[in-house]
């Protein structure tokens, strides 16, 4: 700058406007490199938010007894608004997977507070319907608007293969039974923080061997196509008829991948979450236990199958 400042007649008023340009491209060159770092700070505090919220969601499988369970989240951004747990309680399983409106930093700051109210509700009761109320009542109990959350919550009981639930606003899970008819688990109440004084039902039915669980996020149901169509649940459970007799993991995957190639190359509106479950056939549970049964240390006691964390306790 001085340089130049020097091959100019300084008491020339082009001097000093040439002067003055410099220091005002100086300055915003500072302000720019400023704020191109306080960006890369900002994307890498919500990276490792992200990576939070997937610890929050651990495991993503899971083999229990004589079930199978995988879930997933495709978040449009990198926070998202879905999410799902899987929870152990003595010797119950407890499944979530919520919903909450919105995409981005605001529905993630969220989730991490839905989710411990629905843990510490599931720790009190042991019937969905209740578990779902106090959730509701303590959201809409706050100061402000509570965050409209859609949810589903069921428990398994391995003795009985009783699975008992309540949907609060999410598309109704689908059951597909052995024989391929299709049942869906609709009985519930409304989106949690909706209403103070929401009313809530359990539902129940029977898992038997062979049959499959599919639970998801509007997301999926809303996905839409190049001619605006979407996918819808009629879609989802012809992908599920489809899937029958494998696992749950290649359930997941098969059936993401049928929304995806109904998207083609239209991008999805909203985050995408698939929680399957499968209660593994006669034959295949006999042969599992015996296996592990063989395997297993004098006086070991069984874990989980394969390296997924711990299930939360409930």
């Amino acid at each position: 700058m001085t340089t130049l400042a020097g091959k100019i007649n300084e008491s020339s008023p082009s001097a000093l406007i040439a002067e003055n340009n410099l220091l005002r491209n100086d300055s915003r060159h500072d302000e720019l490199v400023s704020l191109r770092a306080d960006h890369a700070r900002l994307q890498q505090a919500v990276f490792e938010a992200a990576q939070v919220q997937r610890m929050l969601c651990m495991p993503r499988e899971l083999s229990w007894r004589q079930y199978e369970i995988a879930g997933e989240i495709f978040p449009v951004r990198h926070l998202s608004g879905d999410f799902f747990k899987v929870m152990k309680s003595r010797s119950r399983l407890a499944l979530v997977l919520g919903d909450i409106a919105g995409k981005g930093l605001s529905a993630g700051i969220w989730q991490t507070h839905v989710m411990g109210l629905i843990q510490r509700s599931a720790r009190k009761h042991s019937d969905p319907a209740r578990v779902l109320a106090e959730v509701n009542r303590q959201l809409c109990r706050g100061e402000g608007q509570p965050p409209l959350t859609a949810m589903f919550f069921a428990r398994i009981n391995p003795q009985s293969n009783e699975l008992s639930y309540c949907n609060a606003g999410l598309p109704a899970p689908l059951l597909m039974r052995d024989n391929n008819t299709l049942e869906r688990l609709d009985v519930g109440g409304p989106m949690l923080g909706a209403v103070r004084d929401g009313v809530f039902h359990t539902g129940k039915v029977i898992l038997n061997p062979c049959d499959l669980l599919v639970a998801c996020s509007d997301g999926v149901t809303e996905c839409r196509n190049s001619d605006d169509q979407e996918f819808e649940l009629d879609r989802l459970a012809a992908a599920a008829r489809a899937v029958a007799g494998i696992s749950a993991t290649q359930a997941l995957f098969s059936l993401l991948g049928a929304v995806l190639d109904f998207a083609e190359s239209c991008s999805p509106g909203d985050d995408v979450t698939l929680l399957v479950l499968r209660r593994q056939g006669a034959n295949r549970t006999q042969r599992l236990g015996s296996q592990r049964k063989n395997s297993r240390p004098s006086g070991g006691r069984l874990q989980l199958g394969g390296s997924s964390p711990p299930v939360g306790a409930v």
